[in-house]
């Protein structure tokens, strides 16, 4: 038996962003498991033209920064901050777990293992058991499971005769036999499906040869409203102070995001079509442009079945082109599980405790879990935030949002850490901002007078809705 203060499950982006915390902050040892053969979670499976959706500066562990805080030169993305692609991510965990981790003599990393409960890990490589002797809590860095497009068996049936990929496939098709087939048809709604009509646009597949099933439109996320640095601090700031007035003002889901689409915070594909999915997706006006040159938008509800002839769905008998090819992106990109405490007797579930960022929640997690504190504390530190499905659900995550760095802001050990932590972005900035600096000032001032106003709105039309 070998003794261990923390055993984490998962050696994804989260259960490394915890680890990190641990590391840094406490003599604690620890041991991480992990079914792949290396780090990096779903990162290990992703389709080779996938990047992050948020800014680099934002993601990974807090030690070691992802990225060179560089600005995109060309394409959708220019001028804002890099984007990380998929390998890039690969190359950086396994960084961060050999050069940073590892070398502090207190990490163990178990690659090619499954937790099987009880402190027992099964190497699944060579079927031996190892027990371990948790002296202080597992961590469960998995609880938000991500689905991956590579493994996803779709829920509707697919006849002989038909084609259907996966997002990793699309590339070689490409290379291997660009005229293979007259059209293509991408199935799913999600960030996914967004990701595979970029990319066929990007390798000039005709819009017009391109069919898209989207059973729900999606509320976006303005990229350009999430950027980090000082250069930026004002106009980010500013959406921040939007976004907040919004919700103070706003008489329903539908009133709050017309609002933020007006002062550029959120992106609709098509603007005569009312969104009835918010899933934290983060997007590019560039992205946007070549998404609306997809040819055909298909919104009959969910495929049952794609036969030779074309799609059986919900609402109607679709006839497709008889050389499609369909991609299927129909994978959920993660399990929602209700909300439940973070800390618990010998156990910690990582969940999300900041609005759409798992990594910093994972580190914040960490951090307060290194306090001398008993967990019914922790918990109040860090309450978990549901993961919205619809618009309507923004209420419920800004309130437990504001509520949860309130009293991050009220805690001296925790406001410090978020002053200087890379993940975090502002905090330090806005502390130092002055009446001298007339134009942050003021924008600070539209932030927290409204700030009162939209928790009271939220709450009544919450209660209204109920």
């Amino acid at each position: 038996m070998r003794d261990v203060d923390y055993l984490i499950i998962g050696a994804g982006a989260v259960g490394l962003a915890f680890a990190d915390m641990i590391v840094q902050k406490s003599d604690a040892t620890v041991a991480i498991v992990d079914r792949n053969a290396r780090p990096g979670g779903h990162w290990n499976f992703a389709y080779d033209f996938v990047r992050l959706h948020q800014p680099s500066e934002f993601y990974g562990v807090e030690t070691l920064r992802l990225g060179d805080a560089q600005r995109d030169q060309s394409g959708w993305n220019a001028g804002y901050f890099e984007l990380a692609t998929g390998g890039e991510v690969l190359d950086y965990f396994d960084r961060v777990m050999k050069d940073h981790l590892l070398p502090s003599g207190r990490v163990r990393f178990l690659p090619g293992c499954e937790y099987r409960g009880d402190g027992r890990v099964l190497n699944l490589n060579s079927g031996d058991e190892t027990p371990f002797k948790v002296r202080r809590k597992t961590v469960d860095a998995t609880y938000f499971g991500t689905t991956l497009p590579a493994h996803h068996t779709p829920s509707f049936g697919v006849e002989d005769g038909v084609t259907l990929v996966a997002p990793n496939d699309i590339s070689e098709r490409w290379r291997s036999d660009p005229e293979q087939f007259q059209s293509v048809c991408i199935i799913g709604a999600g960030k996914t499906g967004m990701d595979v009509g970029v990319r066929l646009r990007e390798l000039d597949v005709p819009g017009d040869a391109i069919s898209w099933v989207m059973p729900r439109d999606s509320w976006l996320m303005n990229r350009s409203t999430l950027q980090p640095g000082a250069e930026y601090f004002e106009s980010t700031m500013r959406a921040q102070a939007l976004q907040m007035k919004a919700l103070a003002e706003a008489t329903s889901a539908t009133d709050l995001f017309h609002r933020m689409e007006r002062d550029g915070i959120m992106l609709r594909l098509d603007p005569t079509v009312e969104p009835e999915m918010y899933h934290c997706a983060i997007i590019s006006e560039g992205e946007i442009e070549l998404l609306r040159q997809v040819g055909q938008i298909i919104r009959r509800g969910h495929v049952r079945r794609i036969s030779e002839a074309g799609l059986v769905m919900d609402e109607a008998t679709i006839p497709m082109p008889e050389h499609t090819l369909y991609i299927d992106c129909s994978a959920s990109a993660v399990t929602r599980h209700p909300q439940i405490p973070i800390y618990q007797d010998g156990l910690i579930t990582l969940q999300i405790a900041r609005t759409c960022q798992p990594a910093f929640s994972a580190a914040m997690i960490g951090l307060i879990e290194t306090l001398d504190l008993g967990d019914r504390e922790k918990n109040e530190l860090c309450r978990p935030l549901p993961l919205p499905d619809t618009p309507h659900d923004y209420f419920s995550v800004a309130l437990s949002n504001m509520m949860n760095q309130y009293v991050w802001s009220r805690r001296p050990e925790i406001r410090d850490w978020m002053m200087s932590s890379r993940l975090d972005g502002f905090t330090q900035r806005i502390s130092q901002v002055t009446e001298a600096d007339a134009p942050a000032h003021a924008i600070l001032n539209t932030f927290r007078q409204n700030m009162p106003v939209a928790i009271a709105n939220i709450q009544r039309l919450m209660k209204a809705s109920a």
